[in-house]
């Protein structure tokens, strides 16, 4: 599978220690897509996993469409 972006704005590494838990934000909302937060620069990163956000089902429907 792949996936074609526009443009990256940076690259970083994160070091384990600085993952944090996905935050719980109510039953509405479905965050099971992101693996964890980083705190980095005075800023927070969302780390995405992407088996989670782009799935087989997903990708065939997007086939489908296009």
């Amino acid at each position: 599978m792949g996936i074609v972006v526009d443009s990256v704005s940076e690259v970083i590494s994160i070091k384990s220690a600085e993952i944090e838990d996905a935050p719980v934000l109510g039953s509405t909302l479905d965050t099971n897509y992101i693996l964890g937060m980083a705190k980095i620069n005075k800023g927070v990163k969302i780390l995405l996993d992407i088996d989670k956000a782009m799935n087989w089902e997903e990708m065939n429907a997007f086939e489908k469409s296009a």
